[in-house]
């Protein structure tokens, strides 16, 4: 707060140097684009069960929410993008709400709650040494604790949020906030998710095969808001689902604007003198993004498992390597950006053996719960310990570029190790 930067990247350039600021925000860019794309396409889906329109809609509806995102983005900025996102919210809660109350006046009463473990559902011990065990309590906190911390401390998201307050109390009482909010939204959700497990448990419209509870829960919900919900309640939660899509992508889009002109652009070409041709520039950048974004769409359909499992499989790839940057520069005292960088790359090369282990070696997969934790102990470990021979060897006035190569070409040949020894145990 102190610093009033636009970009949270700004501040690393400080601490680690200019390629630590252009890392950094290349991840993000990155990051977002795939985070906006897997979006569009998970809300894009639910529509089109809703409609009962078959998956070549998918890019037509994907391109309808991005149009309308960007849109008004491009019109309004930054408030745009907070006040439809406040709009967003309540229409995602008010009809997360309003299902569970349909559910039990038609089923009359709170039947719906579990009283047993469903024959559906995973085992989920509290704890379990095996990294193929899907899903653990003590992974879904670790989960959701690295999920949250590396998102608000590196995530220029939710960064330019913080940083349009007032003063740095305001900041606090908006993350507060947003911290209540999530808590009540996701005991919420999962109460939707017992309630629709209730109703649909022994219906017969289990029958369709787009309805298997093991195979296809996803289309849950926007099966039931077509076919079981009255006329202008299912319009809402219709809306909400579009809302959905488009909240991520204007935030989104209106955060890799910001990063691109304070972080990439300026670098390599200088700035529109007056504000018209700032205004122009900046419209085109948030069209391209948008344009790109709805093609992307179509292409993240490929990533493999449910909706959480594929959220977790694409932001935890960047999201700890890219706090890692931070966490470096603030409390690391002998921080460099050669040692940063590299600890990324480890980071992210972990995180994707551990989010594609069943792709690249053919064995069974391993729990996406533990990606991003795994990737930020390495991004931070492998980091601070590069961060320290690095700068030993400036006070020994020694070259650093050959070691920094050294070590990447030391992770190479160790993944195609790795690659070789889980192919042929396969």
């Amino acid at each position: 707060m102190k610093q009033r930067v636009t970009s949270a990247y700004e501040l690393l350039e400080e601490r680690l140097g200019s390629a630590a600021r252009i890392g950094g925000a290349v991840l993000f860019i990155v990051l977002r684009l795939i985070w906006m794309a897997l979006l569009i396409y998970l809300s894009s889906g639910a529509i089109r069960v809703m409609t009962g329109l078959g998956e070549e809609w998918i890019p037509v509806i994907s391109a309808a929410t991005g149009v309308v995102a960007v849109a008004y983005t491009s019109m309004g900025g930054l408030r745009a993008v907070v006040v439809t996102d406040l709009l967003q919210f309540i229409l995602l809660f008010v009809g997360a709400v309003v299902s569970v109350v349909v559910v039990s006046v038609s089923l009359g009463g709170f039947s719906w709650i579990p009283t047993q473990w469903s024959e559906n559902w995973d085992v989920q011990p509290i704890f379990s040494l095996d990294p193929q065990v899907r899903a653990t309590m003590v992974g879904a906190i670790v989960l959701q604790l690295v999920f949250r911390v590396c998102t608000a401390g590196a995530d220029q998201t939710m960064v330019q949020r913080f940083m349009a307050t007032t003063d740095a109390s305001s900041a606090r009482k908006s993350f507060l906030i947003q911290s209540i909010a999530a808590v009540v939204v996701t005991l919420s959700l999962g109460l939707l998710g017992f309630a629709l497990l209730g109703y649909f448990r022994d219906s017969a419209l289990l029958a369709n095969p787009e309805l298997d509870l093991g195979e296809n829960a996803d289309n849950l919900f926007p099966f039931f808001i077509a076919h079981s919900l009255p006329a202008g309640l299912s319009g809402l939660v219709v809306a909400a689902l579009f809302a959905a899509g488009m909240s991520s992508v204007d935030s989104g889009v209106n955060s890799i604007t910001a990063v691109l002109n304070r972080d990439l652009l300026p670098r390599f070409r200088a700035a529109p003198a007056d504000g018209t041709s700032r205004r122009r520039m900046n419209h085109g950048i948030v069209w391209c993004t948008g344009l790109f974004v709805v093609v992307l769409s179509v292409v993240v359909r490929y990533v493999p498992g449910n909706y959480l499992e594929m959220t977790q499989k694409t932001s935890s790839l960047f999201f700890p390597p890219l706090f890692s940057l931070f966490f470096l520069a603030l409390f690391v005292r002998r921080a460099n950006g050669p040692g940063a960088l590299v600890g990324v790359i480890y980071g992210m090369t972990v995180a994707v053996f551990v989010a594609f282990w069943d792709v690249l070696t053919g064995h069974p997969s391993l729990s996406y719960q533990w990606i991003g934790f795994v990737s930020l102990v390495t991004s931070i470990g492998v980091g601070w310990g590069a961060c320290l021979f690095f700068d030993r060897r400036r006070e020994a006035a020694g070259p650093v570029v050959p070691y920094v190569i050294g070590a990447i070409v030391a992770l190479a040949a160790f993944s195609t190790l790795v690659l070789h020894w889980g192919k042929s145990h396969a």
